[in-house]
């Protein structure tokens, strides 16, 4: 009784495990149509940092580009208080296109990037999980090729976070900059 017990325990974590890493990914991905200018439209996240900057988050503008060895050079200008911030990171390609590794040189976390769906020319959206020494936490973002999406597409991007485990707390329409608030969530 108490090894059926142990089985079925051990079954159920192991599908929770893998629930966790079954994550859809964009089919037939295509990484140089992911490249340009795009705008965060949509952040959510379950890490802390998040929690306590969230108040002051705003839209930024990032710029995608392939390096010659096919990795991804991903280049973000966002505000912070009266000055623009930039940050600069190389997603690593993995053997799975639309997937992505990236570690933090300042905080040591290791991100697996994933591009979940995108038209490529309209918006795309991306999960990330983030694993370091005090725990994992999940991130998605909403991108778009303009400064504004269709109430769809933010509803599809609310919707895939809370799917990731993610809270109404933990959801946010960026602000464009120089502008109010918008709809929070």
């Amino acid at each position: 009784m108490q090894a059926t017990l142990l089985s079925i325990l051990g079954l159920a974590l192991l599908g929770a495990l893998h629930a966790q890493d079954n994550i859809p990914m964009q089919a037939n991905f295509q990484q140089d149509k992911l490249t340009g200018r795009w705008y965060s439209i949509g952040l959510a996240s379950s890490s802390n940092w998040f929690k306590e900057k969230k108040h002051l988050m705003k839209m930024c503008t990032t710029v995608i580009t392939v390096t010659a060895d096919g990795n991804l050079e991903v280049n973000s200008t966002y505000p912070k208080g009266d000055q623009c911030e930039k940050k600069n990171s190389l997603y690593i390609k993995t053997e799975q296109p639309g997937r992505f590794s990236y570690t933090s040189p300042r905080w040591g976390s290791k991100h697996d990037i994933r591009v979940v769906e995108t038209n490529y020319d309209e918006y795309a959206l991306v999960a990330t999980r983030i694993s370091k020494s005090t725990g994992t936490s999940t991130m998605v973002l909403l991108y778009s090729r303009t400064k504004e999406l269709s109430p769809e597409r933010l509803e599809r991007f609310t919707q895939f976070s809370k799917e990731q485990g993610l809270t109404d707390e933990e959801i946010l329409i960026l602000p464009q900059t120089g502008k109010s608030r918008q709809k929070q969530r």
